[in-house]
């Protein structure tokens, strides 16, 4: 294997890591604000984490589709109007 290969690989395996951490670590810190600044209870962590890894799911899984190239591309119809074609 090249250098630039494992690179290549190891930037996309960090790239999928912090998709992972950073929706959840920011749902979190979200918490924390509303529980030290407006006084919300500690339960506002729960509904909090649930979203961030729900949020954490949906960015590895658009990770997934970018890298395996498996994303759907809109089809183009016949009628359709493109800028440079009017008619």
């Amino acid at each position: 294997m090249k250098w630039n290969q494992i690179f290549a690989q190891l930037t996309l395996l960090a790239q999928l890591g912090l998709s992972l951490a950073m929706p959840i670590l920011m749902c979190l810190a979200g918490c924390y604000m509303l529980c030290t600044r407006l006084g919300v209870g500690l339960w506002i962590y729960l509904p909090g984490m649930i979203l961030g890894i729900g949020a954490s799911f949906m960015t590895a899984y658009k990770v997934y589709l970018s890298v395996t190239g498996k994303e759907k591309k809109p089809e183009r119809g016949e009628n359709e109007r493109n800028f440079n074609r009017h008619l």
